[in-house]
């Protein structure tokens, strides 16, 4: 709701426009000149009202509403207390009108989920803000097959079947009352969850998991230990959080870790052309034996990448793809999209499907106690995937992982959870285990330097990307020619910038050689094991080169940072491939 005053007295001799006041806390909202009088915007904290719940009325135009004062009294309150000179003046106007608050707070815009040839643009709540950039995207997008910018945050496509039209309610009004909070890193929105909670939700949470909904799915980020308060922890500097990951990393590193990552996205392509599709989308080469394992990238048709996902063959004709969980229904459009009449059955086993995975040097011995499959080098090589039983159930196992280490992904039915995860758990007392979440799991995929999300965008092609060792150049695939033979404006580098103890970075930060703007982090971290910070950055060609000497920008301050040519952590990658031993347990 906006509130004009009359004139202000104060203001008529003014010959500058006053700075605006923002106040997050007691007013939730912001006080500022209007001409020569005050205006006041109020976000109530509280109880939002919400209109058009099914859909906004086609002959809606500049609709608005009576004022509800009684609604945004406090908050009223408070702003004539920060602005005393307002408080005798009269009410010249007030706007009380209906505002776009989709579920997180972005717009929509992108294709709609499951349709062909049917484009979102809605769900805008700072029409003058995003309206001209995001349509200009959405234009690029529709014409020439990718945005130049990143449109994961905006794509339609973001939010599944679970987003439901009470959920959205929900959401909507969660995202009116935070319009006015301070956007701390790692926010963690805790209306409308557990949606979709693993079947290890409730057992996880007893033992002091803090979750994070992605994709609607309930995933741990961290551990309390130590009488750290079970609860986000929010600063722009490192908080005790940062104390529990680098316990969780240590763990992973010196003997065993599990984590639930039931969050992934999980597909199964079967059907005599599944190879065939699969193959034309992919440009990495197909796993060809049962049980190899390809990790590959789809791209659109500019050549830009819209997904990294590993691919296991489970039979001849039968493929089981994982990765992000927000890129379900990319991944569900991207194959139908491009089907071209296949003969493949699409089958989502996201909700149906669970996983585990265990890490560190003593994952072996933890998950040779609960199964008589053999799990030497020779028996399980790396990068390849079986049928084995665990705790007397069935579950896929991969020997995969991105932490870097010795260790497994295990894939069953939600039925199996909570028998395999015990029994684990049991076996790995004896060595120390310990239940880890995605803030360790990505402090160490920087260590490794492993791209991820934030580095594989559709705005790079897999060039810019540094990730042309996973493409073929004797296959053909969707968007070869523009990936391969596109100028690189960009690439991506791995950086180690000197830390403070403090403040670590979050993305975005500018990064500077001699002086001038030579590009920004996409994704930063600290890795406890190395005691660096690590970043990804997207910088021009000429700044990338291993051994630059850079300058990150953090908070204001500049670091000397240093581009790396070799992963921080085991450069070699040796450690992933550790051959069987008989070391007793400790």
């Amino acid at each position: 709701m906006l509130i004009d005053t009359d004139e202000v007295p104060e203001f008529q001799n003014l010959e500058r426009e006053l700075p605006v006041i923002r106040d997050d806390r007691k007013v939730s909202g912001y006080i500022r000149m209007e001409q020569k009088k005050g205006l006041i915007g109020i976000y109530e904290k509280a109880n939002p009202n919400t209109v058009w719940e099914d859909h906004c009325p086609w002959e809606a135009e500049n609709e608005l509403f009576d004022a509800d004062y009684d609604r945004v009294m406090p908050w009223l309150e408070e702003s004539l207390n920060r602005m005393p000179i307002f408080a005798e003046l009269g009410i010249t106007r007030d706007v009380h009108g209906a505002i776009s608050h989709p579920p997180d707070g972005n717009p929509l815009v992108g294709p709609a989920p499951g349709v062909r040839n049917y484009w979102c643009c809605c769900g805008t709540q700072i029409g003058i803000g995003w309206g001209p950039g995001l349509t200009r995207e959405l234009a690029r997008w529709m014409v020439h097959g990718a945005a130049n910018i990143s449109m994961r945050d905006y794509d339609p496509r973001r939010f599944g079947s679970y987003a439901t039209k009470e959920w959205q309610v929900v959401k909507a009004r969660e995202d009116y009352c935070l319009r006015h909070e301070i956007p701390f890193p790692h926010f963690n929105r805790l209306a409308g969850r557990q949606i979709k909670p693993s079947p290890l939700h409730e057992m996880l949470k007893a033992k002091g998991a803090v979750h994070e909904e992605v994709y609607g799915f309930e995933r741990p980020r961290w551990f309390a230990r130590d009488g750290v308060v079970q609860q986000d922890h929010y600063s722009f500097r490192r908080t005790a959080v940062d104390d529990m990951v680098a316990t969780e990393v240590k763990a992973v590193r010196e003997s065993v870790g599990i984590m639930d990552v039931t969050a992934f996205t999980k597909i199964e392509v079967a059907g005599p052309d599944a190879y065939a599709l699969l193959d034309r989308l992919t440009a990495n080469r197909m796993p060809q034996k049962v049980g190899s394992i390809t990790l590959t990238h789809m791209l659109n048709r500019a050549g830009r990448i819209e997904l990294e996902t590993t691919i296991v063959r489970m039979a001849e004709d039968r493929f089981y793809l994982v990765c992000a969980a927000f890129f379900e229904q990319r991944l569900l459009d991207h194959l139908e999209t491009h089907r071209d009449g296949a003969d493949a059955t699409v089958t989502a086993l996201s909700s149906t499907w669970g996983a585990l995975s265990l890490n560190g040097p003593r994952s072996r011995d933890v998950l040779g106690a609960c199964t008589d499959a053999a799990l030497d080098n020779a028996s399980f090589r790396w990068l390849s995937a079986q049928e084995i039983t665990v705790a007397g159930q069935k579950v896929w196992a991969l020997r995969v992982s991105y932490a870097g280490e010795l260790g497994w992904e295990l894939h069953m039915p939600y039925a199996a959870m909570v028998d395999v995860y015990s029994a684990l758990w049991t076996a790995g007392q004896a060595y120390g285990i310990t239940d880890y979440g995605s803030f360790a799991m990505n402090a160490m995929r920087m260590e490794k330097g492993f791209k991820g999300a934030g580095e594989l965008t559709n705005e790079v092609t897999l060039a810019e990307a540094d990730v042309l060792r996973f493409a073929r150049t004797d296959k053909d695939y969707l968007g070869r020619d523009k990936t391969l033979n596109s100028e690189m404006a960009w690439v991506c580098a791995y950086l180690e910038i000197e830390p403070d103890g403090e403040i670590d970075g979050h993305g975005g930060e500018a990064i500077l050689l001699d002086g001038e703007v030579v590009g920004s982090t996409a994704s930063v971290a600290y890795g406890p094991t190395v005691g660096k910070i690590l970043a990804f950055a997207y910088l021009k060609p000429q700044a990338a080169d291993p051994g630059t000497a850079l300058e990150v920008v953090i908070h204001g301050a500049s670091r000397k940072a240093r581009v790396l040519g070799e992963p921080a952590y085991d450069p070699q990658s040796l450690l992933p491939r550790t051959e069987a031993t008989l070391e007793p347990a400790q």
